[in-house]
């Protein structure tokens, strides 16, 4: 009689093992076996981390085998398992490999195929061709598109993170609890003793340090150290948390009337302002997105407030970043003065405060939430709604959207919805954040998640030009190792454009992303359909870019930037200067984050800045779906790829005062989890 070793594989995670009964059953081309319960007498089968392997015993030849079918049965009550993989080993000494890595809940079936990666024109035996169908027509049921807010990409259709299908939680050992991680947070930096002040201000700057938490050597002393100093100021544009806003200035705006005479002692060449920014030495950031957005009105006992600055920055003689003047809003007039580097100390220290937190809203909810957060969950909702376990873009970006659907359900629960932790300390709270979403998805573009193209459009792409633009020059590396790695997959499983084409899993994927994720909206320039094998590459680097680095770039270096409050304030309270010559420290203070504020803020920065437990960071694919030696190969190509990355940012940073590692391979993680 036919004797198979099946050989079963349970998760190490908390709470993966089970007491529950499992039975097995094998589908072969020439017919099934009976349910066969794996159980070993006298031991403790499927423990968290355990390796299993059974006998099999068959009464006749079951040919080649196609899928295995796995049943759960409850012992005293339910419990859930999960299942790494199963391999079986035939009676010819051939071993068959099956991936599974989900959890099977309640008194479930699953049932597995083996883990060569094929597209649907592959397949040509109706049973497997069933199996597909079936995945994908259960999936679609437990993954349904939602409108959380109009105007936003469509998101999971869950209230809270309970409600989400098992697989895709979090699993118990992570932290999912934002209220809980705040608090933590705010615990493990011994400030919890200002919250009784919440509302009362700080003495002056000095006093800030009384919640600062001091590590040697770090970034975020530094920013205290020189937070007030224009060179500071202008860096962080460049290599701060939200390195995406400043372009080079190719004709001053009608609405922001700078002269010559105005900046003239900021300009080292001896030309005049309209000479300069013909040579490419002035740039600008502008936050109009910011104008007429309503500031929170959460808290009666305290106005917040915001405004739409226009920067103008200056590559000086040393191609530093200075800046040289700003408008604190947009409509220029005598109560919206232009502020400069001439005007007196706290005028100038004043502007510069209001752009930073103008700054900090726009990373926050637009380049991190929006662009980062809401964009991975879209591409990970329409990946596991149109394409089966089986297929090899599957197999390519599961690790990527890893716990994203979690976090993002979690932030609506908890983060940024009515009454969320969001409106406690942010001026953007109370419905600000939704209005600028909204008014940002006009400008969520494709080629704007391109990072080579976002690049040149902003025309930051001349390395030689602007020389310490590091977010640039390592994204750029990134990008390219990921492009590579993405461009060898391809070419495995799709020998022609042709392919491409008719591989209506991949069509119907890239579809769900345009139709629901970017709304149907043409002037995203999201396409519905991908032709050429070229495109799937830039399609799928986007996705793992977006996931990975991008999301790196702009989120852990949030404490170091942002715990300094003065250089990140959440909130401002009182409106913006209409006047010079008026401004003093007392005004200042008076207008920073409150006490009870300040911690809200300095809790959240520092808790959004860890690394996960456990955390896998690009290039780690521990979950086995490929099991194809020439996808192994390329991983292993991958991995050496990045590490010369690191090598190369390392010896960059080399007795740096202000290094760059964000986008580090081995800190920038496989996905948007935190």
């Amino acid at each position: 009689m036919p004797s198979y070793t099946v050989t079963v594989a349970t998760g190490s995670q908390w709470f993966a093992g089970t007491d529950d009964y499992i039975y097995l059953s094998l589908v072969g081309s020439a017919g099934c076996s009976e349910k066969h319960l794996l159980d070993k007498p006298f031991y403790n089968d499927f423990e968290r981390g355990a390796v299993d392997s059974y006998d099999v015993t068959v009464d006749e030849e079951l040919g080649d085998i196609q899928l295995i079918k796995i049943e759960k049965r409850k012992y005293w009550f339910h419990d859930d398992w999960y299942l790494k993989y199963i391999t079986v080993k035939t009676p010819c000494g051939d071993y068959i490999e099956f991936p599974c890595y989900r959890w099977i809940s309640g008194e479930g079936e699953i049932v597995l195929r083996d883990g060569q990666a094929k597209l649907a024109c592959d397949d040509q035996i109706h049973v497997l061709k069933q199996h597909r169908r079936k995945e994908l027509e259960t999936r679609q049921k437990q993954y349904r598109w939602m409108e959380w807010n109009p105007g936003f990409p469509l998101s999971i259709d869950a209230k809270c993170h309970k409600d989400l299908p098992r697989d895709i939680q979090f699993d118990s050992e992570k932290g999912v609890d934002f209220v809980l991680n705040y608090s933590k947070a705010m615990e493990n930096l011994f400030i919890n003793r200002f919250m009784h002040m919440f509302q009362s201000s700080w003495s002056d700057f000095a006093d800030f340090e009384k919640i600062f938490v001091r590590i040697s050597n770090t970034i975020s002393e530094r920013v205290m150290n020189h937070w007030q100093e224009d060179l500071m100021f202008g860096y962080q544009f460049l290599n701060g948390c939200n390195p995406v806003m400043i372009q080079r200035c190719l004709k001053l705006p009608d609405n922001l009337p700078v002269t010559t005479e105005m900046v003239e002692c900021s300009l080292e060449r001896q030309l005049t302002l309209e000479q300069e920014i013909e040579q490419g030495n002035i740039f600008i950031v502008d936050f109009k997105l910011l104008d007429g957005i309503d500031a929170n009105k959460t808290d009666p006992c305290t106005l917040q407030f915001l405004a739409a600055p226009i920067c103008l920055l200056y590559k000086n003689l040393a191609n530093k970043i200075v800046p040289i003047a700003i408008q604190l809003n947009q409509v220029p007039g005598e109560e919206n003065p232009i502020f400069l580097p001439s005007d007196a100390k706290y005028d100038w220290l004043l502007a510069k405060i209001w752009v930073r937190s103008s700054d900090f809203h726009v990373h926050q909810t637009i380049t991190h939430l929006l662009r980062t957060h809401l964009v991975s969950e879209v591409f990970g909702i329409a990946m596991y709604r149109q394409l089966p376990a089986v297929h090899p873009i599957f197999k390519l970006l599961v690790a990527h959207v890893r716990f994203t659907i979690a976090i993002n359900t979690k932030a609506r629960e908890q983060l940024i919805c009515e009454y969320g932790l969001f409106d406690k300390a942010n001026a953007t709270g109370g419905g600000g954040h939704v209005q600028m979403v909204q008014r940002a998805m006009q400008d969520l573009t494709y080629t704007s998640l391109c990072f080579p193209e976002a690049i040149k459009a902003r025309g930051m792409d001349n390395a030689e030009d602007i020389p310490y633009y590091f977010y640039r020059d390592d994204g750029l590396l990134v990008w390219e190792a990921i492009k590579t790695f993405v461009a060898e997959v391809v070419d495995i499983y799709y020998e022609g454009d042709q392919v491409v084409e008719e591989d209506q899993e991949l069509q119907d994927f890239v579809k769900d992303v345009y139709m629901y994720g970017m709304r149907g909206r043409k002037a995203s320039g999201f396409p519905k359909s991908i032709k050429t094998k070229e495109k799937l590459c830039e399609y799928l680097t986007v996705v793992i870019f977006t996931a990975s680095a991008q999301h790196a770039a702009v989120n852990f270096g949030q404490y170091d930037w942002c715990s300094w409050i003065p250089n990140a304030p959440p909130t401002m309270r009182a409106p913006p200067p209409t006047a010079k010559g008026v401004v003093t420290i007392e005004q200042i203070v008076e207008t920073l984050p409150d006490r009870g504020r300040s911690c809200w803020h300095l809790g959240a920065v520092w808790a959004l800045s860890q690394f996960q437990d456990n955390e896998l960071f690009l290039g780690m694919y521990p979950e086995e779906h490929f099991v194809e030696k020439p996808v192994k190969e390329a991983m292993a190509r991958f991995r050496k790829n990045l590490d010369s990355i690191v090598s190369v940012i390392a010896e960059r940073n080399k007795n740096k005062k202000l290094p760059y590692y964000y986008l580090s391979p081995d800190r920038i993680p496989n996905s948007v989890a935190i």
